[in-house]
């Protein structure tokens, strides 16, 4: 039985290349691919891939919070982080998200095969370039309480703040998230007070320095 990929990439030309490559693979199929975490979501929720290769920088919503949201739904699914990122903030980030692997993009592309017959076989795989770094303290800090300023939001705030700090607009925001306008001010006037933030100025500094959104996307 072929094993259902799901890529998830705000850059196409990174989706063909896996794809194409992937599809050469004997049993992998990629079954569809997402420009973004919110499409990611839904696609994950339509089509109930095995596995989901997963960016972590991209706009609507990053891949730390689509990968909470796909697993709260289809525990089952496996996901595995794929980024240009080694900053433990981003990896810490997936692993509390619940990702069973984690590459960097600069990886030759047997691993990524390795990676998804591994976690596949219900074992995780993490890069050999990022697990001396992170392996020796990552698992006091996953065991710890989570004390930066993004924790104090929900789920829908910090998609919410993601979407404030990309620039979009409170209509834009209601219209993308199918809510009302009043109910994304109110989510922006508590995120203000959560954070202590007087402006949208402040609200995109915090969003970047908690890894919620980036200048890449």
């Amino acid at each position: 039985m072929d094993i259902k990929i799901l890529l998830a990439d705000d850059h196409k030309i990174t989706r063909d290349g896996l794809k194409a490559l992937l599809e050469n693979q004997p049993h992998m199929r990629v079954v569809g691919e997402a420009e973004n975490g919110r499409l990611a979501v839904r696609l994950a929720l339509e089509l109930a891939p095995d596995v989901v290769v997963m960016d972590i920088n991209m706009p609507e919503l990053n891949g730390i919070e689509a990968t909470r949201q796909i697993l709260a739904d289809l525990p089952d699914t496996r996901i595995i982080a794929l980024s240009m990122y080694s900053d433990k903030r981003y990896v810490v980030g997936m692993l509390k998200a619940g990702v069973s692997g984690y590459l960097l993009k600069n990886c030759a592309f047997d691993e990524l095969v390795t990676a998804i017959s591994q976690v596949m076989k219900n074992q995780n795989y993490m890069s050999q370039k990022i697990a001396g770094t992170v392996m020796k303290d990552y698992a006091s800090i996953l065991e710890s309480s989570d004390s930066s300023p993004a924790s104090q939001l929900t789920v829908r705030e910090r998609e919410v703040l993601q979407l404030i700090a990309e620039g979009m607009k409170t209509r834009d925001i209601a219209e993308r998230i199918h809510v009302s306008v009043k109910t994304v001010e109110t989510h922006r006037q508590q995120i203000m007070r959560k954070l202590n933030a007087k402006s949208v100025a402040e609200l995109t500094k915090i969003a970047l320095r908690e890894g919620i959104t980036s200048l890449d996307v």
